[in-house]
């Protein structure tokens, strides 16, 4: 897999218990991880949700040689033996994803399962404000994540004595088995509030199912549906939440370059963790469009990198039957395609950081370091003038300061409180701090200083962040001119609003579509 030609120094197995997007996200990081390490090989096997083929893919890989076996469990108890025997065999074991029954490997890298379903129990209890029924569709019978998932969800759900888990039908994480399991299901569906995939196919067949039985149904009711995975691009977990067919997911990582690089520490003796739990978090309407504009970019960063490394292959082909070229002309230019190659993953690299930044906060809020210094000169919209505070009345400055300890999760309501308010009102050009502050029963010196200390920044520049996001989101998404996006997120004037945009993202709004 990598660009050299010379006898592998590494040969990694891969045994991927299933084949699907989520699993060939995966696999291509694999690979993209091997373009920073030399002479490494991956041999891929996938086994389509059978215990049995998996077991003899096991065997084949280690009778093949390898030097690291990396595994996605199809079910706990039936493919752990395999695993035991490469253990057993002194070959290094990474369990990814899915578990092991035993304690025969090397190092475990994977999200907490049981956390991701507490979180959607939780989630789903608060949109139905602790009253509702619900529906659960499991994943695979005996593998790790529907166990866990399962456990977790029904330990939020114990919290809320008025929602009421009608039922949890078995799926075997596609979307066909959703609606299977639907169909088969003679008990009452026709009140159902909240449907809950443990993956969002099955979230997304359970809503064609469901759909289908309410035409027969004139007096059912709609219920909301969410999953896990939050996969971008077309038909994953994050479109189907801003085009609504979801009300919210829950991203999985796949994670691809850090278990090759695990792999690479392992056989390399470098140190390494033997626990490794990866971050997620919950996708909602609130930050879907976000994470889907950033996964584009993601994805058109990667298949610069793809062609680049593509042309190297090319190169060295092309190099291994000219004898006559000039060697040392030639490792410059390896060279040089190395570096190119390093400057897009360390590219890659901050894209991905910025995207988990804005997984957890829409608005890019940072804790504040300082005290507020004054009061905001906040008493209309942002305008091409001075935004430095203006003087307090009297009365105001006699007002007692804010708590420099301020509890997180008071603020974190607060902010809410105040997004909210915000973008209620965010094409509204002659939306005044004064009036924004009324809206949440302060005065605008206590809106001021509230905001000033959680986030760092002032009432205005949060707006103007917000106004710029959207208009980012409308240049993409709709045909709209540049002057009716700039009226349409309260901009008074598009030139205003082009100088704000080009100082905020570094390039003119005409050129978001050009790109």
């Amino acid at each position: 897999m990598s660009c050299s030609h010379k006898a592998p120094r590494h040969v990694i197995g891969v045994s991927q218990c299933s084949e699907d997007i989520w699993r060939h996200k995966q696999n291509a990081e694999l690979i993209m991880g091997t373009y920073a390490h030399e002479n490494v090989e991956l041999k891929f096997a996938a086994a389509y949700d059978s215990d049995a083929r998996q077991v003899q893919q096991i065997d084949s890989l280690l009778d093949a040689g390898i030097d690291l076996l990396i595994v996605a469990p199809n079910q706990v108890a039936t493919i752990t033996p395999a695993i035991d025997r490469a253990y057993d065999r002194g070959i290094p074991v990474i369990v990814f994803d899915r578990k092991t029954s035993s304690n025969k490997y090397t190092a475990y890298i994977g999200a907490d399962n049981h956390e991701m379903g507490r979180m959607m129990g939780d989630y789903i209890a608060g949109q139905l404000k602790g009253h509702g029924r619900v529906l659960e569709i499991m994943g695979l019978r005996g593998s790790s994540p529907a166990i866990e998932r399962h456990e977790g969800f029904v330990e939020a759900l114990s919290h809320y004595p008025d929602i009421h888990l009608v039922a949890s039908l078995q799926g075997d994480w596609t979307e066909e088995s959703a609606v299977e399991a639907i169909n088969k299901y003679d008990g009452v569906l026709s009140d159902i509030d909240f449907v809950f995939g443990q993956n969002d196919r099955m979230a997304v067949g359970a809503r064609k199912a469901l759909a289908a039985r309410s035409g027969q149904h004139a007096s059912a009711s709609v219920p909301q549906f969410c999953g896990i995975d939050g996969l971008p691009g077309k038909g994953g977990g994050i479109e189907c939440v801003v085009d609504g067919t979801l009300a919210a997911s829950c991203i999985y990582p796949t994670r691809g370059d850090e278990v090759l690089q695990l792999a690479i520490d392992i056989l390399e003796g470098r140190p390494y963790d033997k626990e490794i739990m990866l971050n997620t978090a919950l996708v909602t309407p609130d930050n879907a469009w976000v994470l889907q504009m950033e996964n584009g970019e993601l994805v058109r960063q990667t298949q610069q990198v793809n062609q680049l490394h593509l042309m190297a292959d090319n190169y060295l082909q092309q190099l291994s039957t000219q004898r006559t070229i000039n060697w040392l002309a030639g490792g410059i230019i390896l060279l040089l395609l190395l570096l190119i190659t390093l400057f897009y993953l360390y590219h890659l690299k901050k894209i991905s950081i910025q995207r988990e930044r804005v997984v957890n906060n829409l608005w890019n809020l940072e804790p504040a370091t300082e005290e507020p210094a004054a009061a905001d000169d906040a008493s209309s919209l942002p305008q091409p003038s001075s935004e430095e505070p203006a003087q307090q009345p009297a009365a105001q400055q006699d007002e007692p300061a804010e708590d420099a300890t301020v509890d997180s999760v008071t603020s974190s309501l607060f902010i809410s409180r105040f997004k909210e308010a915000v973008e209620a009102r965010l094409a509204d050009s002659d939306l005044s701090i004064e009036e924004l502050a009324a809206d949440m029963s302060l005065s605008r010196v206590q809106l001021y200083r509230k905001v000033k200390n959680i986030t760092g920044s002032s009432p205005v520049e949060l707006l103007r962040t917000a106004r710029l996001n959207r208009g980012y989101q409308l240049l993409l998404t709709t045909d709209k001119t540049i002057s009716e996006v700039a009226y349409a997120v309260g901009f008074t004037a598009p030139s205003y609003f082009t100088k704000c945009f080009k100082d905020e993202f570094g390039m003119l709004p005409g050129d978001v579509r050009t790109q």
